[in-house]
């Protein structure tokens, strides 16, 4: 079978930048304000963003934009003689807490597409004098698409971020889902605090806010590889990594991420591990479930042993891919999970 090849796409930084230089160009011809558009183009990667639309508007003067409703001042650049005001329009955030690349009370438009927007009006009106434009960056139905991100918790209100770094984004390495991530592991670091709890799934979301704040909470999907390796390089002084028993025994197989399309459990390394450990041999030829597996263990007097093996490789592992002890695995199951 012939292997299908991905798509990749374009960040919504990417997308405000190419309008933002339509919308530049048409003004600077005609005099007139000018509104133009752009869909984010669909790709292989997992990003509530895909197909949204992205509207940047540029006039002489601020007074027909609709704005964000929460208080801001816009990002304002001078070149030679001349000056740009960016405003966050309807459904692009407003950056209300610090921690972020962006500080209060900005609109939430990454350092990467606002020097391209700079660099690009620095080139366009060398020749001009005293033109003074505002620009306003909306997202159509932008308010209700990051209701399905972390941006409230981070203090990004109203809308969604334009984002982007290299303005590409890869297909199926759900880079979008990882920015995120990352930026949440920054804010919890500036923001003072020392432990971030790693979460994967409802249960271990709920037992973590029964702990901590939510804003030191960080849910991480499938991506725990790549969720703890930011965590290292951002040098997070410790993190509590929670999810189920489930999960937890594919991190210790080694599954970097845990989504069933990158491999199921190795149950007959489970059964053999089992038996080393526990000195007990479980029947996988009927019950190919770790839920099954742990209702066994638990009729003969080792659910305890056996949630202590799994939470014990699983902390080998990651220090295995580390080399670090700042990070702490703990399976929901485990009685002590709720007084640890």
């Amino acid at each position: 079978m012939e292997k299908k090849v991905l798509r990749k796409g374009y960040t919504t930084g990417t997308h405000t930048v190419a309008s933002f230089r339509s919308a530049l160009d048409t003004l600077l011809a005609t005099n007139e304000s000018c509104l133009t558009k752009t869909n984010k183009i669909d790709n292989d990667d997992l990003d509530v963003t895909k197909g949204c639309e992205i509207v940047v508007s540029l006039d002489f003067c601020q007074k027909e934009f609709q704005l964000n409703p929460t208080f801001q001042k816009p990002h304002y650049f001078e070149c030679g003689t001349n000056s740009i005001e960016i405003f966050a329009g309807i459904g692009v955030g407003v950056v209300t807490k610090k921690g972020l690349k962006i500080q209060p009370p900005y609109p939430a438009i990454n350092p990467a597409p606002l020097n391209a927007i700079k660099e690009y009006f620095e080139i366009k009106t060398k020749h001009k004098e005293n033109l003074h434009l505002k620009c306003c960056v909306s997202v159509t139905n932008g308010q209700e698409i990051a209701k399905q991100t972390a941006n409230s918790k981070v203090g990004v209100l109203e809308g969604i971020s334009i984002l982007g770094t290299t303005g590409v984004v890869k297909p199926v390495s759900s880079s979008a889902y990882i920015d995120s991530v990352n930026t949440e592991i920054e804010f919890a670091i500036q923001n003072g605090y020392e432990t971030i709890y790693f979460t994967l799934g409802n249960s271990a979301f709920k037992v973590a806010c029964s702990k901590a704040d939510e804003e030191a909470i960080v849910e991480i999907g499938n991506f725990v590889y790549d969720s703890i390796e930011l965590a290292t390089k951002l040098n997070a002084k410790e993190v509590i990594f929670l999810c189920g028993i489930g999960k937890m025994t594919k991190v210790y197989q080694g599954f970097k991420n845990t989504h069933n399309r990158f491999g199921v459990i190795d149950f007959t390394q489970l059964q053999l591990d089992i038996k080393e450990k526990l000195n007990y041999e479980v029947d996988i030829e009927t019950t190919l479930t770790v839920k099954g597996i742990s209702q066994e263990l638990e009729k003969v007097g080792l659910l305890d042993e056996f949630y202590e093996m799994i939470t014990l490789k699983a902390n080998e592992q990651i220090k295995q891919w580390f080399k670090t002890s700042k990070v702490k695995a703990i399976i929901l199951e485990q009685k002590e999970v709720l007084g640890w």
